[in-house]
Parts: C-alpha cells; sequence; structure tokens
C-alpha cells in the first residue's frame, strides 16, 4: 500500500464522479475520468493548488471544514466520508486502536450457543479468529478457511460458492479499504494487499477503485456442495471488549428452505464428528 492514502483515495474518487452527477455542465473531449481537479475545487470551493497538494501528498492535514466540504463534492456516503475523515487523521477515533486478536472465552460460549445458525469473529483484515460448529461446515468447502478475502479471491472453491461473487468480491474489497483507514500501518494488511494483488487481477483492480463499506448486514446467496443453494441474511456486531472485532451471525427465514437446508448442514456435521471421535475397535469394518 502507498503511503499516500489520502491523496489516492480523493483521486480514485474524483475519478467516478462525472460532471453531470454534481450538475456541471461539460464541454468538448475530457482527458479525464470523472471530475477534473480544478472542478472538485470549484464545488468544494477550495484553492486548485491546495487541492492539487491534497491528491499529490504534499499536504495531508485539511481541516475538518475542508474534509465536509470534500466530501459533498465528490458525493461521498457516510462510510466513505468517515473513512476520508480518518485517512486525514480528523476523525474522532483517529488515535490508532489495534484490533485484538484473541477471542474471548464467554463470546466463544455466545457463539457454541447458536447451534442452528452460523457464528463467528473477524477482525478488520477479515481473518477467521473464532467460529461455532455450523460455521465451520458452512465453509466446509474452503482449504483452509482461514480468511474471508483469501477464501473469496484465491481459493478455487469461491466462484462456485459464492453464486454472486461479483457482489462478494466488491463488498469484501470495500472492508479491507476501510480498515486501511483505521490501521493504515498494519503489517498483516499490507501482507495480505500485496498477496491478493498478486495473484488477483480483479483484486488488485477493485483495490484501486477506493471502494470503502463496512460490515454491518446484507442478504447473502450460497451453493453449498452437501445441501445445495443457501440464502442467508447476516448481522455483524461490534465487540466493544475488543476494537476491531465483530461478531457476524447468519440466519435464514424460518421454514424456508434455507432454514432446512442449515439444518441439514448441521446434522450432517454432527454425524461426521461423532464418527470421527468414536474409537475403533477390533472387528470394526464400518467406514
Amino acid at each position: 500500500m502507498n503511503d499516500n492514502g489520502l491523496g489516492e483515495f480523493l483521486r480514485a474518487r474524483r475519478a467516478g464522479v462525472r460532471p453531470r452527477d454534481v450538475g456541471m455542465a461539460s464541454h468538448g473531449v475530457r482527458r479525464v475520468s470523472g471530475l477534473r481537479r480544478e472542478e472538485v475545487a470549484v464545488l468544494a470551493g477550495v484553492n486548485a493548488d491546495y487541492y492539487t497538494r491534497l491528491e499529490q501528498g504534499r499536504e495531508r492535514h485539511p481541516s475538518p471544514q475542508v474534509l465536509d466540504a470534500l466530501s459533498r463534492a465528490l458525493c461521498l456516503d457516510e462510510a466513505a466520508r468517515s473513512h476520508l475523515f480518518r485517512l486525514a487523521g480528523a476523525a474522532p477515533d483517529a488515535p490508532v486502536v489495534r484490533t485484538a486478536e484473541s477471542v474471548g472465552a464467554s463470546l466463544r460460549q455466545l457463539m457454541d450457543g447458536y447451534p442452528h445458525t452460523p457464528a463467528f469473529v473477524i477482525n478488520r483484515t477479515l481473518d477467521l479468529l473464532a467460529a461455532n460448529a455450523l460455521t465451520d461446515a458452512l465453509y466446509s468447502p474452503f482449504e483452509p478457511a482461514d480468511n474471508l478475502a483469501r477464501m473469496a479471491f484465491l481459493d478455487p472453491a469461491a466462484r462456485h460458492f459464492f453464486t454472486r461473487w461479483d457482489r462478494t468480491a466488491q463488498a469484501t474489497v470495500a472492508n479491507l479499504r476501510e480498515a486501511a483507514g483505521f490501521e493504515p500501518d498494519s503489517p498483516a494488511l499490507r501482507e495480505l494487499v500485496g498477496v491478493l494483488s498478486e495473484h488477483s487481477d480483479v483484486f488488485a483492480r477493485m483495490w484501486n477503485s477506493h471502494a470503502v463499506r463496512g460490515k454491518t448486514s446484507d442478504a447473502k446467496q450460497f451453493l453449498h456442495p452437501q445441501v445445495g443453494p443457501l440464502s442467508l441474511t447476516y448481522h455483524a456486531f461490534d465487540v466493544r471488549d475488543a476494537p476491531g472485532q465483530q461478531l457476524v451471525i447468519y440466519h435464514a427465514e424460518p421454514g424456508s428452505p434455507s432454514a432446512h437446508a442449515l439444518s441439514l448442514l448441521g446434522s450432517l456435521r454432527a454425524t461426521r464428528d461423532g464418527l470421527s471421535a468414536r474409537p475403533v475397535v477390533a472387528g470394526d469394518r464400518r467406514g
């Protein structure tokens, strides 16, 4: 990752805004995708040279008032606006708080108390820190099921498992971009982005778009090799005593085919675990 995160973000978001999106006329052939620097400066009410210095990394600490103006000029939603403030070191939560990597025993017990729905804990770089048995069963096509971004982009199972892979990929990259705003110097994030960029051209292209999104709730569609299609909804909850961790819980509509499929998946997992734990005795030739 480049150390000019603020400038890269501004440049990428400027490229995604067309003149007509902000009520500006466009005349003649444009040499740039999206708005020109001068146009952003006009919309934000700042000096064009100052804005150029922001993109080039020669000015790194714009005031909150300038950041607000740039957010409006670039049509940023709330997640992208918060990300912009963090990149500039102006967010209320600007002091970096490193993500806790261990999951407390009480949280693990809570997840195990959801035997009929997948529940797991991730950090900002989307590592799976802890998971209940049904999560293990859900992600069993992946070897290993260790990081949601690596699984989505580098594991061959992903394109079949995620039936709307493009949407999953875009959301995954946007989650990592948000992580970069919280922990821009994270060695783990730098290493992950480097590996994904090296091995996936699609990831590299999406990463350079600078889209930002946090995990809150959404619908997901999977195709599991053991139980078929699954249509699930997830909700993500911040773990208050472990900054940077989120508890993610999937659920299916009660009585739906997906609910029955989840139940079957849990039964298959329990049966497999039971057989694995059964002691082998002389003369037993089953399996």
